[in-house]
């Protein structure tokens, strides 16, 4: 008799896991076969990753509907429901936000794969991002707050926690400002399409691309490969530079101190020549213009157009390198240097009044 009590719960218990195991294995291999004929969506691979969950769901399923054949006596038996209760409630709440998961990924793939404005793509990803931290905040905190609420004492704990929810929530309310502040500018941020992941952004001076955006925080990237957090609320209330709103073509500036004596004519002939012999050029504008003087220089201003920020960097870079080269090379006296003439010339002219033209190897240079 003692055996029987025994045997008989060691038989349903084992019995319902075998058989949670088949039907989940037999799901997961549905899942892949399908998945194998509709390539196109990524949904049915990525619905496989819930099949623990869903193995676990099944198999309390089954206790449930088998436990009187267990004759687990009274002692036991509210501990056992106890337990299965806790259990159904987390693979539940487990196999929800795996659903979500796949679902949200799905959405944010195909639409990827089919949006001809990368901007739109990238708006999209980051408001279903968004959407599904949300979503799985508030799942896990309802899937807490019933286990929580499968023991006794938390039961009283909540009914005591309703009874003064209006003071409570004002205190939450005053203490969590900094949170629901930043709650709020995380959905303004996903519905107000102000910053998206992928984004080429410049905050407090550092360039970096947005990585990472949750309903609290941001992760910016930066070139150097450091990654910068946020708040997303400064977002909201302090300026920054989105280099990526409004389509990605960006126009740089390259700026270099130049002597008077600088042949401008030929040094815009060389920059045109420079920036249509370069890949990162993308074919829409380009100039060269003196933009100030000053008592021994001049500053003159280099600016073309290219396709993306990356590109821009390499031209602006390779063109202000090439610029100086040239100028090494070609016209040495148009950098810049401080000139010692003869006290008896006039300014711009030699001893004989004949313009002076400054040469290296004529030059002193302090």
């Amino acid at each position: 008799m003692d055996l029987e009590k025994v045997l008989r719960p060691l038989i349903v218990f084992g019995g319902a896991a075998a058989l949670a195991f088949l039907i989940g294995w037999a799901v997961d291999h549905l899942l892949k076969r399908i998945d194998d004929r509709h390539p196109e969506t990524p949904m049915w691979g990525l619905l496989r990753r819930g099949r623990v969950p869903f193995q676990a769901v099944v198999f309390v399923a089954l206790l449930n509907g088998f436990y009187d054949q267990t004759h687990i006596t009274s002692e036991h038996q509210d501990t056992v429901d106890l337990w299965l209760r806790i259990i159904l409630i987390g693979a539940t709440a487990w196999l929800v936000l795996r659903i979500i998961a796949a679902v949200v990924e799905t959405f944010t793939t195909r639409y990827a794969g089919v949006a001809a404005d990368a901007a739109r793509a990238r708006r999209v990803k980051t408001q279903l991002t968004l959407i599904q931290r949300l979503v799985t905040t508030v799942v896990v905190i309802i899937a807490a707050s019933a286990m929580l609420l499968q023991f006794p004492a938390m039961e009283k704990l909540g009914a005591s926690m309703l009874a003064s929810a209006g003071v409570l929530g004002i205190v939450a309310g005053v203490a969590a400002q900094s949170t629901l502040g930043n709650l709020f500018a995380g959905l303004s941020i996903a519905f107000g399409d102000m910053v998206r992941i992928g984004d080429e952004v410049v905050v407090d001076g550092e360039f970096g691309t947005v990585d990472e955006i949750t309903v609290s925080y941001l992760v910016v990237r930066t070139w150097d490969d450091r990654r910068v957090t946020m708040p997303v609320s400064y977002f909201t209330s302090k300026p920054f530079e989105n280099w990526s709103r409004g389509g990605p073509q960006m126009t740089g500036t390259v700026y270099l101190q130049l002597d008077h004596n600088t042949p401008v004519a030929a040094l815009r002939a060389k920059t045109e020549e420079l920036v249509r012999a370069s890949d990162s050029w993308d074919g829409r504008s380009w100039s060269l213009v003196v933009t100030d003087t000053t008592a021994s220089t001049i500053e003159v201003r280099a600016a073309a157009t290219a396709r993306t920020s990356d590109d821009l960097w390499t031209l602006r870079c390779d063109l202000r390198e090439q610029l100086i080269a040239w100028l090494q090379a070609e016209h040495p006296y148009a950098l810049p240097g401080l000139r010692v003439s003869s006290a008896a010339a006039f300014p711009g002219q030699d001893a004989d009044g004949a313009a002076a033209v400054r040469k290296p190897a004529d030059d002193k240079v302090l």
